[in-house]
């Protein structure tokens, strides 16, 4: 049976750990999850650990440029 053309295009591929790291938002900002959310908290304040929920925009122009290139096809 004959093998099927090529066409010369490739698959995208998501770099799967910048996705589940980062996220777009419904206005297309992109934002990020805080680190220190999973263990050695005991100490910490219920304040402080409530501050981990929060989502980040990030600022840098660069940093946008490199997950939009690492997650091609990331949903909101």
């Amino acid at each position: 049976m004959p093998r099927k053309q090529k066409t010369g295009k490739f698959k995208l591929k998501t770099h799967k750990a910048t996705s589940k790291r980062f996220r777009l938002s419904g206005s297309g900002v992109l934002v990020r999850t805080k680190g220190g959310k999973s263990h050695l908290r005991r100490r910490t304040s219920d304040r402080t650990k409530a501050l981990f929920t929060e989502m980040v925009t990030v600022k840098g122009k660069k940093t946008i440029q490199k997950v939009k290139r690492l997650a091609p096809n990331m949903k909101g």
